[in-house]
């Protein structure tokens, strides 16, 4: 016998705001066109979406003849939303409106192996200040989003067995930023957690100008981490951890941060050139530091970064022969170091990954840059808030 499922109104507001906040719709007209609803259902959801705040008139549209159309727009100024992204040796927060529109932003060099407490405690104090700068208040927050650099159980939020956050282990972000927000906050708050290249290729894709249905966004800094974008949707796998593209074995036995030997990171990542241009007395701390140098012309360094873009491109040769993505989407901090990187991948991906899978494969760099993962944050509690079947579970 099958049991039965909670009612949700087939013609629901949801429908109806889904189609409104991305843009596919405007007027009356074409929400009937679009959703298949009657007129009358389209003017009844109309008037709960507008009572609920969750919508505004936008004015009237243009007409070739007769009393031009009215227009709706999602109301992305009715609240706030919160990113914050934590990579495993800087950290952005940002406070955006309720459509991913960054408002404010600040960013810190923090070391993620400082431990859950230190790391959070600055995000939460960041988001404080942030809140006052655009003088916004704890009630007007609407959700938090927050990328991690280690796996994750999207389910719950909680951090499991991350190999670069020791004390991460366990620890649940969701509710232990929960019970950090600013007196006030709305009850509950829902708290977002996802890898923090997940968010970066969520940016990438909702605010980036790369919707491709197929793509794979690498984050190279201080590690190395893949997004998968697979049929329009982020590829998590079974666990929440694919994507871990800086674990991957090359064949050598450098000694990794995670514990193991041989992985990409050890060789590649911005942390094994850091060691490389200090043994050779240079003063540098973050992958940013590597970048600057890469972007002034500095020789070893240069050499290094495209060196790491070749051992990197070894392994998406093997990413593009499994996946067959349209686009490759390189950023991150060591990113910003530009030609050489992006030189040393494209190199030997387009000689290695086979002619049918690359022949119109495209490398490009981030759009968005280092706001790619905050503005993810921000939209990875947006699609969870303005999810269309909660919607209209809550609106009919």
């Amino acid at each position: 016998m099958v049991k039965n499922r909670a009612a949700v109104p087939r013609a629901g507001a949801g429908t109806l705001l889904t189609l409104i906040r991305t843009g596919r719709a405007s007027t009356r007209a074409d929400l009937v066109r679009l959703s298949g609803f009657a007129r009358s259902t389209v003017a009844q959801r109309l008037d709960a979406l507008l009572e609920a705040g969750l919508i505004v008139p936008a004015g009237d549209a243009g007409s070739t003849g007769g009393r031009p159309p009215e227009t709706f727009a999602f109301n992305r100024h009715a609240g706030v939303l919160l990113g914050a992204d934590i990579g495993g040796s800087h950290t952005r927060v940002a406070v955006t409106d309720l459509g991913g529109h960054v408002l404010a932003e600040t960013e810190a060099d923090l070391d993620v192996a400082d431990g859950p407490d230190a790391v959070l405690a600055w995000v939460t104090e960041a988001f404080a200040r942030l809140l006052a700068r655009v003088g916004r208040e704890a009630a007007d927050v609407r959700g938090v989003g927050v990328g991690v650099p280690g796996p994750v159980d999207t389910a719950t939020g909680r951090l499991v067995s991350p190999p670069i956050m020791p004390d991460w282990d366990g620890v649940s972000v969701p509710e232990r930023l929960s019970r950090a927000l600013p007196p006030g906050a709305a009850d509950p708050v829902p708290v977002v957690v996802d890898r923090d290249v997940n968010i970066m290729a969520l940016g990438e894709q909702k605010a980036g100008g790369h919707d491709h249905p197929d793509m794979v966004v690498v984050k190279i800094g201080i590690g190395i981490g893949a997004g998968l974008i697979v049929g329009g949707e982020i590829y998590r796998g079974a666990q929440g951890a694919a994507g871990d593209l800086g674990h991957l074995r090359r064949g050598t036995d450098e000694p990794c941060r995670c514990g193991n030997r041989g992985c990409l990171e050890a060789t590649a990542g911005g942390w094994a050139i850091r060691r490389r241009l200090v043994e050779r007395g240079y003063d540098v701390r973050t992958s940013q530091d590597i970048a600057r140098l890469a972007r002034r012309g500095d020789h070893e360094t240069v050499r290094l970064v495209r060196q790491a873009g070749r051992l990197i491109g070894e392994a998406l040769a093997d990413v593009v022969g499994l996946f067959n993505p349209s686009h490759i989407i390189v950023g991150g901090n060591l990113a910003e170091a530009r030609e050489p990187l992006l030189a040393g991948i494209r190199e030997v991906v387009y000689e290695r990954a086979q002619v049918l899978a690359s022949r119109d494969l495209q490398i490009v760099p981030t759009t968005l840059g280092h706001r790619a993962g905050t503005i993810g944050a921000a939209l990875l509690v947006h699609e969870r808030l303005y999810d269309a079947d909660r919607i209209s579970a809550a609106l009919g």
